[in-house]
């Protein structure tokens, strides 16, 4: 196993070291803290597209030698991720999305046979599970703790209050704000006790940890490239076969039938039914590209790595007078690499705005598109939350996010601390 002491993870990456202008016009090599978001790409990643380049045609459509050629290269990224995620191909199958937002939206618009189906979800959400579930179903939410992390009796609850009635549970495997990681086994077994169905917001979970289906039995896994440093439009949803099979697609097009007459069309099977139009090609080899290496370093090296970098951050962020930090910072064996704070009495936009243009650090700031849980982190109200929409003298609510990718180092960190304490000493 390699570290982060060993080995320099930034020379597998595009444009880490491309300087950026701060003040005073001054280039430096900028500190990118802001992962969670988006990541660079690798560089293995641009040589399979420039490669595939050379031989791309038509995916599906044609008997030349270059369609045949991208069709099997297509077809062969699919058995790769099913293997890469330890997943039965008699089980499940692979429908390759823009992103997770759309693979979410594209599943409640699949899945929900009926606005009485019963589909619970938490306040811990991004926008992307929570939005594409209103008004299409019963919805209901598990609340979270003082500390942020979810109140996984509450899901029992509901689970056994509706006894067999609930449809699905849909969650996040870790959280883009605290970085919370879900006890998804435990949360898998509990809803397949009830015989309802799990679906899982893996955008933030995929780049940091490894999945294996054949061990927790997820229902449906949707995913982004572009949180896996590959981020050429791409994403995939793993999910049951059956189901798909079962349900019509909401997508209609060409390359999803094998007929269409006059009053009457023959569908293909899933996957090829729930993809239509000309797929993504880059996107999906992208994607694959960037999972081998993922798979190459090893997921023990990267959560090791991650945990080393998030405890010398939280430890750093402790030391600094008037910064409030949100979530457990002293138990938290159970967060990816992201931390999220405030400067007291500093608009969190003004802090990211400091950040940049003193130190060309990039962080992220404001509510992450996870408003009712920022809100719940911040300790506020729904009419405190929402009062900058009719009152100008307010700001929205927010705060700062760092979020650590596998390039990231100890030195990086000790740069944004000692600009932290610099903001601090120019403020008070």
């Amino acid at each position: 196993m390699e570290d982060l002491k060993n080995i320099d993870y930034k020379n597998l990456f595009i444009g880490l070291d491309k300087k950026v202008p701060i003040l005073c016009n001054k280039d430096i090599i900028p500190i990118n803290f802001d992962n969670a978001a988006t990541t660079p790409v690798f560089k293995s990643v641009l040589a399979e597209i420039t490669k595939a380049c050379e031989l791309y045609g038509a995916i599906g459509r044609g008997l030349g030698q270059k369609s045949e050629y991208s069709t099997k290269l297509y077809l062969d990224s699919r058995n790769y991720i099913l293997k890469f995620f330890n997943g039965s191909c008699e089980k499940y199958t692979v429908i390759f999305v823009s992103n997770t937002t759309e693979g979410i939206n594209r599943l409640s618009n699949i899945l929900i046979e009926n606005t009485k189906d019963i589909v619970i979800t938490t306040r811990m959400e991004h926008h992307s599970n929570d939005l594409p579930w209103r008004e299409k179903c019963n919805l209901k939410y598990i609340e979270v703790d003082s500390l942020g992390r979810l109140k996984l009796d509450e899901l029992e609850d509901l689970l056994e209050r509706y006894n067999g009635l609930v449809k699905y549970v849909s969650l996040t495997a870790a959280s883009n704000v605290t970085g919370y990681i879900n006890d998804i086994d435990y949360i898998c077994n509990l809803v397949h006790k009830y015989n309802a169905k799990l679906i899982v917001d893996g955008a933030q979970i995929v780049a940091h940890k490894k999945v294996d289906l054949s061990i927790t039995p997820i229902d449906y896994l949707v995913f982004s490239a572009h949180k896996i440093y590959a981020p050429f439009g791409s994403g995939a949803i793993v999910g049951l076969k059956e189901e798909f099979e079962r349900l019509n697609s909401d997508f209609k097009g060409g390359g999803t039938v094998e007929a269409v007459f006059d009053s009457s069309q023959v569908y293909l099977l899933p996957p090829e039914k729930d993809e239509a139009g000309s797929p993504n090609f880059f996107g999906a080899i992208a994607l694959v590209q960037s999972l081998k290496e993922l798979e190459k370093i090893g997921f023990d090296t990267i959560e090791k790595n991650e945990q080393i970098l998030l405890n010398h951050a939280i430890s750093g962020l402790k030391s600094i007078n008037n910064i409030i930090s949100y979530g457990d910072n002293n138990n938290f064996s159970d967060r990816l690499g992201i931390a999220v704070f405030n400067i007291k009495d500093i608009y969190h936009a003004e802090v990211a705005r400091l950040l940049a243009s003193l130190r060309a650090i990039a962080v992220r700031q404001g509510a992450f598109c996870a408003h009712p849980y920022v809100k719940r982190l911040l300790g506020l109200s729904e009419d405190e939350a929402s009062r900058y929409l009719v009152d100008s003298t307010c700001t929205m609510p927010g705060m700062v996010r760092i979020s650590f990718g596998l390039y990231n180092s100890i030195d990086e960190i000790d740069i944004f601390l000692n600009t932290l304490e610099l903001i601090c000493k120019l403020r008070y």
